[in-house]
């Protein structure tokens, strides 16, 4: 009876940790980010199919780059609390296996984004699949100016889903630049709160590296300072009006309190408390984005 249960349920395990391979939790942000790229970029009315296509297209893209990632830093993700049960450190799946299907996830994105959107947004996504799988995965156990490369490929589906809806232009460039600078504040806050475990895998992090956490607190001041004129630029180039900005101004500020807050007293209740503050940052934003956009 036992083996007839393991029989039934080692399937959809095996599915689950396929499915683990491609960080669905954090890769839901480069679906909602691609869509935004698309709705701010439609020059015609909204497609649908073109829609789903290129969402789809993104999200299959960056499962394959995650998956790539994993399988590059399995031995960094043994080392830590917080990744040694991702599925190949814990030995539930073979890298060569895993590497199949990041490749064909990956291929198959850019195919449909190639035939389903157009050959732009393909062209974008697979400079995203490169950036972070060949230059920003490797250039991490190096220096910690990795970020500023990570953030590249972070902030590149909002141009993908720009690209897929018409040409591209400064307002899709605008909102990569948002993206892009959103992510610093954003990985500091993380670094800081789970430094610990990042010094287990050896990684040269500022908050390894900088003990007392003074850098990090003016890295991160100056990059979620920097955030407050880059938010407002969709609306000084005319994407967005006087709500957007208000809206921005207002998110922004409260961030940079809070980034200030953490520098006055680097705990980790209050890094905890600031990384938070970003995961609901840049959903609001592009929300405040659409709607003036669009209203």
């Amino acid at each position: 009876m036992k083996t007839g249960a393991v029989a039934i349920t080692a399937p959809r395990d095996r599915l689950a940790d396929f499915v683990a391979l491609t960080k669905p939790r954090l890769n839901s942000l480069v679906v909602v980010t691609t869509g935004v790229g698309y709705l701010a970029g439609r020059v015609e009315g909204f497609d649908p199919v073109v829609f789903a296509h290129t969402t789809v297209g993104a999200a299959l893209v960056a499962g394959g780059a995650a998956a790539l990632n994993q399988i590059a830093e399995r031995d960094l993700d043994e080392r830590m609390l917080r990744t040694r049960d991702r599925p190949i450190p814990a030995g539930r799946l073979h890298p060569a296996e895993a590497t199949w299907v990041a490749v064909l996830l990956a291929v198959a994105g850019l195919a449909q984004l190639a035939f389903g959107a157009n050959l732009t947004a393909a062209v974008v996504a697979f400079v995203t699949l490169v950036s972070y799988a060949g230059i920003y995965t490797p250039s991490k156990r190096w220096t910690h100016w990795a970020l500023l490369v990570g953030a590249v490929p972070g902030a590149l589906p909002v141009v993908i889903g720009w690209a897929a809806a018409g040409p591209l232009s400064a307002d899709a460039w605008a909102l990569f630049a948002l993206a892009f600078v959103w992510q610093l504040p954003h990985f500091l806050a993380l670094s800081w709160l789970y430094r610990v475990d990042f010094a287990r895998a050896g990684l040269p992090l500022l908050s390894i590296s900088d003990p007392s956490g003074r850098r990090t607190a003016r890295h991160l001041l100056v990059y979620t300072g920097l955030l407050l004129p880059v938010s407002l630029t969709p609306a000084w180039l005319g994407l967005a009006g006087l709500g957007y900005a208000a809206g921005a101004t207002i998110l922004t500020t409260g961030l940079l309190f809070l980034a200030t807050r953490f520098a006055a007293n680097r705990s980790t209740d209050r890094a905890r408390v600031l990384f938070r503050a970003t995961l609901l940052y840049l959903p609001l934003v592009w929300g405040l984005l659409l709607i003036d956009a669009t209203g």
